[in-house]
């Protein structure tokens, strides 16, 4: 009999994997409704790319590869990146970090259960600081003047570089739109005037983010249901980032949008339920998930608000896997017969 452990180990990893991308199914769907099937196109990108980097590094390594390579852990990172990513990013960017999520993030650190910080997100981070304008090519959503340009040969040109984004085929997120008007010298905006004149916003959200968090929202209270996550970080991070936001903007309603503006648009729900609870590289304590989560929504909020990127779930995401050791150490339960680490004699 082999009890490798090296066999054994990703027969649950599977298991657990296949769940969580059944649970983004929802959300693929309904962004596939509403800004066009380019990033169907990013994720098979990025999936393609994981799978090879992921058997690259494990020839390497000297690792079986048919057991890890099935495991289902290269195929999330690689949807959260093409989830992440904008669809009309040019393709050797979705394949470029996808390697360095693999290569470097996950795999020079030791492998699946080894790497301290969230493959997909150091990507992003990584992409947005190197390639700040390709990290801004969203699509347009509803354009009555160029019905033709949303449509996914034109998001082909643009994603394989035969020409560049046409006039009305991308515009700025919600949250860009809104830091961006908030903050430059239109010293008459408001958070009520922007969000009623813009064509990005919606009723609660950005206009299509509010139904594509509504999705990510069922798709994480499924796997709630099925015991895959635990209610502690989607629900520290929702209320940290919920009552951050409502704070402001009772005390500045016209400077600072409210919470549901906040939690329906970006990536709010998709951090909740599918990033943050990353178990590699989130504290395994219930007391310190919640430290941890509640950090990462209030980071999110001061990001947002205040820094230079419109969307901050990767970079909370990051400093808030820098604490996890310290965060682990000081949200240990105490041993019995022990105190402070010492005997109590």
């Amino acid at each position: 009999m082999n009890n490798s452990p090296y066999v054994r180990l990703p027969v649950s990893v599977r298991a657990i994997m296949l769940k969580v991308l059944t649970a983004l199914v929802p959300g693929i769907l309904t962004y596939v409704w509403f800004f066009g099937a380019a990033v169907l196109v990013q994720i098979a990108l990025a999936a393609v790319t994981a799978l090879a980097g992921e058997a690259l590094m494990l020839g390497l390594r000297g690792k079986p590869i048919g057991v890890f390579l099935t495991d289902g852990s290269a195929l999330v990172t690689a949807c959260l990146i093409g989830l992440t990513f904008p669809p009309l990013a040019p393709w050797w960017l979705t394949v470029s970090m996808t390697l360095f999520a693999i290569v470097i993030v996950k795999h020079l650190y030791g492998g699946l259960g080894q790497n301290p910080f969230n493959p997909a997100m150091a990507a992003f981070a990584v992409a947005i600081l190197a390639f700040p304008a390709l990290m801004s090519q969203w699509p347009a959503v509803d354009v009555p003047d160029a019905p033709d340009a949303t449509g996914f040969a034109a998001q082909m040109r643009v994603v394989f570089q035969s020409q560049p984004p046409q006039d009305g085929l991308t515009m700025a997120t919600p949250l860009d739109t809104l830091r961006t008007q908030l903050h430059t010298a239109q010293t008459h905006a408001t958070v009520d005037n922007v969000a009623g004149t813009h064509a990005a916003f919606g009723q609660i959200g950005g206009k299509g983010w509010e139904w594509i968090a509504l999705a990510y929202l069922l798709g994480g209270l499924w796997l709630l249901r099925e015991g895959v996550i635990s209610w502690h970080m989607p629900t520290a991070f929702l209320a940290a980032l919920a009552l951050a936001a409502g704070a402001a903007s009772l005390a500045s309603p016209d400077n600072y949008a409210g919470p549901l503006f906040h939690l329906a648009s970006g990536g709010a729900m998709l951090g909740a339920f599918f990033i943050l609870t990353d178990p590699v590289s989130s504290p395994v304590t219930p007391r310190g998930k919640l430290i941890f989560a509640a950090g990462a929504g209030l980071l999110v909020w001061i990001i947002r608000t205040f820094g230079a990127y419109p969307d901050a779930v990767a970079f909370a995401t990051l400093l808030m896997n820098l604490c996890v050791p310290l965060i682990d150490m000081h949200s240990q339960p105490p041993v019995f017969g022990r105190k402070n680490g010492n005997d109590k004699r």
